[in-house]
């Protein structure tokens, strides 16, 4: 009897065992197949990501080191990039890029935190301003250009009108190689702060009250907790609105485009490297030289991200 005992539970635990031992088993090829499941679905992103990103970089690349009209193409190294380092048009529109950058940037930056400050300290009113100030930066920067070329134009633009009715000088704007580069910041000032609005309210609202009630409390003044307090939690926000811009700059195209076509009039004075490349492919048919210009132009591009980086210490 007891032999018989043992050999009964001895079986059931087998009987457990391989239970378990299926359960396990049915567990791993549920989880197997629901991976399968998920790479199934990520199978046209990942076709997207190849034919829409991965195949136009190395077609570009490819290109670069071609003299080529579309049709008829001839290795030739590296002259398309040696070519483009002597231009004089890519140098100028590196210069139109930069300087219209900069000051879109200098001049944004601190405007719509001293926005977003003023907005957020009022008590009424906060979603009517940020509706307000963040309906330009959905507007579509075509449409855009076409009205700031109506506002500015010099003789039936509505600025000059009013410039003109204060006894200031009337610029020609666009009309004008002097002035046409501040056209551009103009427009691009007026498109993107309000985004750099609501980027600063974001983070202004994220400042804990305690930091200003105890500075009240030790008797610091309206400025001195701006100054103290606000501008130093805010160097996060500065430091990421920089890189944005900067990049956003360097790429600009569309605007300049529709106000100066793709050799930037008046005399190529607002046009950029984004520009440039437009008009070396897809009107002069100068596929490797518009190549290697955006390579260029993408190594342009990663050493200022960099430099930003570098002295904003953002870490990425």
């Amino acid at each position: 009897m007891p032999n018989n005992s043992m050999d009964a539970a001895n079986t059931a635990t087998q009987s457990v065992n391989t239970n378990t031992h299926t359960e396990s088993k049915t567990m791993k090829q549920k989880k197997r197949n629901s991976q399968w499941t998920w790479y199934i679905f990520l199978i046209p992103s990942f076709l997207g990501i190849l034919l829409f990103m991965v195949y136009p970089i190395a077609e570009s690349l490819r290109l670069s080191f071609f003299k080529s009209n579309g049709t008829i193409e001839t290795f030739t190294g590296l002259a398309n990039f040696r070519t483009v380092l002597t231009s004089g048009p890519f140098w100028n529109s590196v210069w139109n890029t930069f300087y219209i950058g900069i000051f879109q940037i200098i001049i944004t930056i601190p405007l719509g935190f001293i926005f977003a400050t003023l907005i957020n300290s009022v008590s009424k009113g906060k979603n009517f301003f940020k509706v307000l100030y963040f309906l330009p930066n959905v507007t579509s920067i075509v449409a855009a250009a076409m009205i700031f070329q109506f506002v500015l134009h010099p003789e039936m633009g509505i600025l000059n009108y009013i410039l003109g009715s204060l006894g200031l000088p009337t610029p020609g704007w666009f009309s004008d190689p002097a002035t046409s580069k501040w056209g551009v910041i103009l427009l691009a000032v007026w498109h993107w702060i309000g985004f750099v609005i609501i980027i600063c309210l974001a983070n202004l609202q994220a400042i804990s009250s305690e930091m200003y009630e105890a500075a009240k409390i030790d008797g610091a003044s309206g400025i001195q907790q701006w100054l103290f307090i606000t501008i130093p939690n805010m160097t996060g926000t500065f430091a990421f609105l920089l890189i944005t811009g900067w990049i956003g700059a360097l790429q600009r195209f569309n605007e300049v485009y529709v106000v100066g076509g793709p050799n930037g009039s008046p005399a190529r004075s607002i046009q950029t490297m984004g520009a440039f490349i437009y008009e070396r492919g897809f009107t002069g048919f100068e596929f490797g030289i518009a190549s290697a210009a955006t390579y260029i132009m993408f190594i342009i591009i990663l050493i200022f991200t960099f430099i930003n980086l570098k002295v904003s210490k953002m870490k990425i």
